[in-house]
């Protein structure tokens, strides 16, 4: 536990799929951590990192003009042998041996698992906060990178609209997002998809072919279709639907990574800041093993152990608006 009457260390890294935000959170961290009396840490190449020790003071010349910046300093990493429990030990000696007593993260519900058994097993002090564009954090409505993906995405898809239009074709693009569709969601219908194909919403295909076919007779002349990289072989299936059965020229296009660069939006700035801000300031209060979620618009301290392992459910209300683009 921090008292705040002397000087301790705080550390932070990222973890998992690196997303837009991760540097601007880094920065404040920094400066704001500083600013209280406390001495910030970086952890370079996330749980790797950790694990290997590779743990550097965090200065101001450190962080200086990354608030713009994509990507993160400090490096990530997937570290699937953070699952070995001696593995765990060695980080929680790193901590100990750098004379760190709390551990924030930037990640993702896996990066979260392992910090509750990193607080388990090894008594250290963790914050969680959610970084990841697939925003699947159970109980979060909103996660660092989210916004400047899915403005990413937007542009692409306006780019692919104009060319469908021109060319009188179909263009069916699958996004990113593992097991949770929100980004296909909120790109599709924001974008003005005619199809979105998600994990969460059951959908018919014989049903949409016979509603675009509808369409098409009745004056549509392309089309766009959003696919979740969650539906397994849904982009390539609904591609072969459209070309063999509809009878209108289709190509499909996996963004990919690019979802996850750009330089942050304003919106995951801000919440950098709001975030990190109170992970600092609930440190400072005493307040051990938690998470900083986004709910009803503001960010606020929850338990760690009261999220993990728990899969997030997508809003009634997107999907009962996706449910007519997959039927």
């Amino acid at each position: 536990m921090i008292n705040n009457t002397t000087v301790k260390r705080v550390a932070i890294l990222c973890s998992g799929g690196d997303c837009a935000g991760m540097n601007p959170a880094v920065k404040q961290f920094t400066e704001y951590a500083t600013a209280r009396g406390l001495e910030p840490y970086g952890i370079n190449m996330g749980l790797a990192g950790l694990f290997r020790g590779d743990i550097t003071p965090l200065g101001y010349h450190d962080v200086s003009g990354i608030v713009y910046r994509g990507g993160t300093i400090l490096g990530s990493s997937r570290f699937p042998e953070f699952h070995d429990p001696e593995i765990r030990k060695v980080a929680a000696e790193q901590l100990r041996r750098h004379q760190i007593d709390s551990l924030v993260v930037l990640g993702g519900n896996g990066s979260f698992l392992a910090l509750e058994c990193l607080r388990r097993e090894c008594g250290v002090s963790v914050v969680g906060l959610p970084a990841t564009i697939d925003n699947d954090v159970y109980g979060s409505e909103m996660a660092l990178g989210v916004d400047t993906s899915l403005n990413v995405i937007r542009h692409c898809l306006d780019s692919i609209r104009d060319t469908a239009s021109s060319f009188h074709r179909a263009f069916v693009v699958e996004t990113m997002g593992r097991d949770c569709g929100y980004l296909a969601i909120i790109t599709a219908l924001t974008s003005g998809a005619e199809v979105c194909l998600v994990p969460e919403v059951e959908f018919d295909i014989t049903a949409i072919e016979n509603r675009l076919r509808g369409e098409i007779e009745n004056g549509r002349t392309y089309l766009t279709a959003i696919v979740s990289e969650a539906v397994d072989g849904g982009a390539q299936m609904l591609t072969e639907v459209i070309e063999s059965r509809l009878k209108m020229a289709c190509r499909t296009t996996v963004l990919g990574h690019v979802q996850r660069g750009g330089s942050p939006t304003v919106a995951d700035r801000l919440n950098a800041f709001e975030m990190i801000t109170i992970a600092v300031d609930e440190l400072l209060a005493g307040r051990e093993s938690f998470a900083v979620l986004s709910q009803s618009g503001r960010w606020v301290p929850v338990q760690l152990i009261d999220i993990v392992a728990r899969v997030i459910s997508i809003p009634p209300n997107l999907l009962s608006m996706a449910h007519r683009l997959a039927n």
